[in-house]
């Protein structure tokens, strides 16, 4: 079952106008909460927005990357507390792709949009642009956005072919099987 769900799922950038309603957002919401951390210190913020003005503002969070998220009903920003952890970008990542996955279970599309370390304009960053339009405190950083909704353009997995496998070393790098 795992299998054929990451073998199916794709980064979807168009959306239908569909709401998502509130159950299946409290299950993104579980599945990010569900979601394992280093030493359980669980550094992650969640700031799970619905209001469309929110979202096209947050499409403009930097200058490539990001403008799909307008068109999608959903948006959740991952934030990390960094003094929480020095494993909080890890953790943050792996909470980011644990929605992802609950996304494409639930026949949801999503996309994710890189926030650390990149740019709002010349004078500041993704993240200080974000931290002020939701009042993220300076404390958190912004690891990622993830754009959710329901699909609206018809993706196939990748095939197995398509597969790096260039890139696997059996018990010493370099060596194939």
């Amino acid at each position: 079952m795992f299998l054929d769900l990451i073998r199916q799922r794709r980064s979807v950038r168009k959306y239908t106008s569909r709401p998502i309603d509130s159950e299946t957002r409290d299950k993104l919401i579980e599945a990010a909460l569900r979601a394992p951390s280093s030493r359980s210190f669980n550094p992650w913020r969640f700031v799970v927005i619905d209001e469309p003005e929110l979202l096209e503002k947050l499409s403009r969070s930097k200058p490539h990357g990001a403008s799909f998220l307008k068109n999608a009903p959903l948006g959740i920003v991952v934030c990390a507390d960094a003094a929480a952890s020095d494993v909080c970008v890890e953790d943050s990542s792996i909470a980011s792709i644990f929605i992802h996955l609950a996304a494409a279970s639930l026949g949801l599309g999503s996309c994710w949009i890189q926030i650390r370390k990149r740019d709002h304009d010349r004078d500041l960053s993704a993240d200080a642009y974000i931290k002020d339009l939701l009042g993220v405190p300076d404390n958190l950083m912004i690891e990622s956005i993830i754009a959710i909704g329901y699909p609206d353009e018809d993706k196939q997995g990748h095939t197995r072919d398509t597969l790096d496998y260039d890139k696997v070393f059996l018990n010493r790098f370099g060596e194939k099987e």
